[in-house]
């Protein structure tokens, strides 16, 4: 099966198993039931999900592969590619909307799978930030995973509102905030304290040292 084919196929799985959430309850929905509901054997769920809970999740895995494999691609500038990145995961979830909204109403009624959220939104940070170190080693690791930190953040901030029903929000909306978010620096060296004026030869001395004094004290 195409990886997009799979990618269907699971989120089709995935629909018919929120909509029985919605309608039965999380915990007295069954494998069968669902398997039943999307017209698959239950050894064919098993051989794409290992449990009911993987199923709510299934989206992010492919989010996830689909990010990791952008990442390994791309070329250009790193910070900007985690955002390409993340911008990819938000369009994604927009053309998912329903399934994204439904989700949203079973986790939050259920602490074990908001729990699981809590899990796969670190695991959005860490592959952003394992992007990070290996194409900037020079960055202070802090700055890397305060960038990636605030990127997720502002990602499930912007889609929250979406599947909440509280805002619109689209694509553009996410790039315009992205870029507020500052770009980490890169590690201090000997010469970033070190500061060359250049001045007349015949310039007093005493000039000199009140005007670097004045200077120095404005950077």
């Amino acid at each position: 099966m195409a990886h997009d084919d799979a990618a269907q196929f699971r989120l089709t799985v995935v629909d018919q198993a929120l909509r029985l959430f919605a309608e039965r309850g999380y915990e007295a929905t069954t494998v069968d039931e669902i398997a039943v509901a999307a017209g698959i054997s239950r050894r064919t769920f098993f051989r794409q999900f290992r449990s009911k809970e993987d199923v709510i999740f299934a989206d992010h895995e492919f989010q996830l592969v689909s990010a990791q494999e952008f990442l390994e691609q791309v070329t250009g500038d790193p910070w900007d590619a985690v955002c390409e990145a993340v911008l990819g995961v938000f369009e994604r979830f927009t053309q998912w909307r329903d399934i994204a909204a439904r989700r949203y109403q079973v986790v939050r009624r259920v602490p074990a799978l908001r729990e699981r959220e809590i899990v796969t939104v670190f695991r959005y940070e860490r592959l952003f930030t394992e992007f990070l170190r290996e194409r900037l080693p020079d960055t202070p690791d802090l700055a890397r995973v305060q960038f990636t930190a605030a990127v997720t953040a502002t990602h499930n901030y912007l889609l929250r509102r979406m599947v909440r029903g509280e805002s619109g929000a689209a694509v553009g909306d996410l790039r315009a905030e992205l870029a507020l978010i500052p770009r980490g620096r890169r590690e201090r060296s000997a010469t970033d304290d070190m500061v060359v004026a250049v001045f007349p030869r015949d310039m007093p001395p005493r000039r000199v040292a009140d005007l670097l004094a004045t200077r120095l004290d404005s950077l």
